[in-house]
């Protein structure tokens, strides 16, 4: 049997001589091999690792992944398979970190909920995705996590194959009931009132000070959401709106039930018939969470206020 050609490792660092040495090292061999490389980390360590690159940096593809992946739903489609795709039939390498100690909690099961889905992604491709964890900063449950996302780990000295490598056990851990909010605003909507959905997400946006391009944004997504329950959903579905912790949150819950994980982070060719309603959603939001059963699902958007 080969082996398969998608390799996603988990680098466990501590500190930025151990980070700089192994990202610089990953990166410098595809630059040799002449594969296409890219780098998606947080600011910071982008300056680190470009400025120990030196004159190399200038062949990587560097990207600030507190914006790129501003949401964990958007890093595959956005980043990871936009470079891949870009250099199909070639090897590419890519040094992605979703998850750094300023994710919060509420943002975390979706990064967590990622990283195991790039391995269903990615499965069959010839692409390397490098993944940092900060091993003295990160809580040891993402440490363990980690371990369950990405078959192989390594550290400043070695390399390892994860004893508990089980990316299902994540997509199926995060997979949970969403907490209520504090007092939503709720509307009922089917066929005939579905514009009310998004004039209630607009009029709630500029309550909060959005500007006009991104209320656009705000009502594009709930439209999608909200046409989402028409076709998929039993044909009506719950919109609740709410502010929380600086952000506008927009929920859509129905009696659908999504079986495909990877829905809303494959890309699609625009010349495809078909629905790209989550694909938009995740596209648009600076956080998606979903809640998926059998009759029901729930899917709230994040977006974070000016």
């Amino acid at each position: 049997m080969l082996a398969e050609p998608f390799v996603h490792p988990a680098l466990f660092y501590q500190g930025e001589r151990e980070y700089v040495g192994a990202t610089t090292a990953f990166l410098r061999e595809g630059l040799a091999a002449g594969e296409p490389v890219a780098v998606a980390v947080p600011p910071a360590n982008l300056a680190l690792i470009a400025a120990e690159l030196g004159a190399d940096a200038d062949a990587v593809l560097m990207l600030d992944m507190t914006r790129a992946g501003r949401n964990p739903g958007r890093i595959i489609p956005g980043v990871l398979r936009e470079f891949a795709d870009l250099h199909r039939g070639r090897h590419v390498r890519i040094i992605g970190e979703p998850i750094w100690p300023g994710r919060t909690a509420t943002e975390y099961p979706a990064c967590a909920q990622h990283e195991a889905l790039i391995n269903l992604a990615f499965a069959g491709r010839h692409v390397t995705i490098l993944c940092p964890y900060d091993a003295v900063a990160l809580d040891p449950h993402v440490l363990a996590e980690a371990a369950r996302t990405h078959p192989v780990l390594r550290d400043a000295t070695a390399e390892w194959p994860s004893a508990d490598y089980a990316p299902e056990l994540v997509i199926d851990g995060h997979n949970r009931p969403l907490d209520e909010p504090h007092e939503p605003v709720s509307l009922y909507f089917d066929r005939t009132n579905l514009s009310a959905v998004r004039f209630l997400a607009a009029r709630r946006a500029a309550e909060l000070g959005f500007g006009d391009e991104r209320i656009d944004d705000i009502r594009l997504a709930v439209a999608e959401l909200g046409a989402n329950s028409l076709d998929h959903g039993g044909g009506s579905g719950t919109f609740r709106v709410w502010a929380a912790d600086g952000r506008l949150v927009c929920e859509v819950s129905d009696a659908g039930h999504i079986l495909d994980p990877l829905v809303g982070r494959n890309p699609v060719d625009p010349r495809t018939a078909g629905s790209r309603g989550l694909l938009i959603v995740n596209l648009l939001g600076d956080l998606v969470r979903v809640h998926t059963r059998a009759g029901a699902t729930s899917i709230r958007v994040y977006f974070d206020a000016p």
